[in-house]
């Protein structure tokens, strides 16, 4: 029976999150109590406990995750500059000749938006306040036009800099580190956030170029709903999108290129793109002291949110170690018919249906250091694993009934778009990300070749 508690503890913390808790606390509060029955029955050993000022100090030191409020800080900041509204009138203007222009600038502009603030729920409701009145006016249906926002507004979990890959990759950098010396190699490889970044590169621009082809092919408005935006003639157009359209691929190439070529870490190219986003919004104008403001207290409650998260995991892990629970996963992967490729099938199972009541936080620090030493102890790459989470939760994110860009869109959607067209909107999209999925699971290298050829 004690060989269960782990199972159990994991049990109840779903039931708890569901029921409405806060994430961090019921993280750790489900943990302690667990933790306080098993030493009152001889089942638990506290001094397991007693490493958390070890563990949480190591977490002040690890200069790593200085990036994440940096990311966080530019992309509330290009939100808030009005960037969004900009670059969806000039990719509209450009793509006016199309039949389906408008649905392919919504991709477009997406995906930058999505690169720009790497935040799911900004990115969804942002367009679904700036295209969705537009592309139903424009002939969209409304299951076409809420299925491209919710599946662009995804993009941000796997399109770099992303505050997901951001955390996947130092979770997988210990979760390497801890396979390999579990497997007797005292001098391990280490996995980076950069890593992960390169990685992301060729599946992001996979998805965003199927997306396109699907919105292109099936996702038409009628004729006679076509309208032109404006009267600018194409020389004013063209100037309008580079103005707009340029600075943000600017600060985007800034950051990414800093990485990529070994100039900066991920968190000095995070400082970068911080600042540079803030001179971005003082040259359009939307700079001011209550501007900052307001920014700056968005980046610091959604950076003490993730942080709590990461104590809360941090003691719920430590409990779960205390009771066996890392010896009772490698166990049960080790036992499943198919070795690796089971176990893999499996975890991406689990992840998917958790991704309905959990957001990529939680699941980054609770789920992934339990199973990730197990896989990449069974030669999965690290980089190749964390891409198939990131498109795993960004799958899941979407699918119904309770995908959270779902939620998102709803809460701003008209009343007139019924939550049925949603779900059948999303479908395709869902569709083409387990086919990208597929590709990945069948030629890894799509993830795995960039970072090899440009860090050897």
């Amino acid at each position: 029976m004690v060989e269960l508690i782990p199972l159990l503890m994991f049990l109840v913390i779903c039931l708890v999150l569901m029921a409405g808790y806060p994430v961090a606390l019921s993280l750790s509060g489900t943990a302690l109590i667990f933790a306080f029955v098993g030493y009152m029955t001889g089942t638990f050993d506290m001094a397991f406990l007693y490493a958390l000022p070890n563990r949480l100090f190591g977490t002040i030191k690890n200069t790593t995750l200085i990036a994440v409020p940096l990311f966080v800080f530019m992309g509330v900041m290009l939100e808030k500059s009005r960037l969004a509204e900009d670059l969806l009138e000039s990719m509209a203007d450009l793509f006016k000749g199309f039949r389906s222009g408008l649905g392919i600038s919504v991709v477009l502009v997406g995906a930058l938006l999505a690169a720009s603030t790497g935040i799911v729920g900004a990115t969804v409701v942002t367009m679904g306040l700036m295209s969705l009145p537009t592309m139903l006016k424009r002939g969209y249906s409304p299951s076409q036009a809420t299925g491209i926002i919710c599946a662009t507004g995804t993009l941000g979990q796997i399109i770099p800099p992303s505050i997901a890959l951001v955390l996947l990759g130092d979770i997988l950098s210990s979760a390497y580190q801890q396979a390999q010396l579990n497997m007797g190699i005292f001098t391990p490889k280490v996995v980076s956030i950069g890593d992960l970044f390169v990685g992301a590169i060729i599946p992001g621009l996979i998805l965003v170029a199927l997306y396109c082809a699907y919105v292109i092919l099936f996702a038409r408005p009628q004729l006679q709903s076509q309208q032109a935006i404006d009267q600018l003639s194409a020389t004013n157009k063209l100037s309008r999108a580079m103005r707009n359209l340029l600075p943000p691929i600017f600060l985007i190439g800034a950051v990414l290129g800093s990485i990529l070529t070994g100039a900066a870490t991920p968190t000095e190219a995070a400082a970068v793109g911080a600042f540079g986003a803030t001179l971005l919004a003082m040259f359009k104008g939307q700079l001011s002291v209550a501007r900052l403001r307001e920014v700056a207290q968005n980046t610091t409650e959604v950076t003490s949110m993730v942080f709590l998260i990461l104590i809360g995991a941090a003691i719920f892990s430590l409990v779960f170690r205390g009771f066996g629970g890392e010896e009772m996963v490698e166990q049960f992967f080790s036992q499943l018919p198919g070795g690796v490729v089971s176990a893999t099938i499996l975890v991406m199972v689990v992840i998917f249906l958790l991704g309905f009541v959990l957001d990529f936080i939680e699941i980054t620090f609770v789920v992934v250091p339990i199973v990730g030493p197990v896989l990449l102890a069974m030669g999965l790459d690290p980089v190749w694993l964390g891409i198939m989470i990131a498109i795993n939760l960004q799958t899941s994110f979407l699918t119904p009934p309770f995908g959270f860009a779902l939620f998102y869109l709803r809460g701003v959607a008209p009343a007139a778009v019924e939550t049925s067209d949603m779900y059948r909107g999303v479908a395709p999209f869902i569709m083409i990300q387990l086919f990208v999925m597929l590709m990945l699971s069948v030629w890894p290298a799509l993830a795995t070749w960039l970072p090899t050829a440009i860090y050897n």
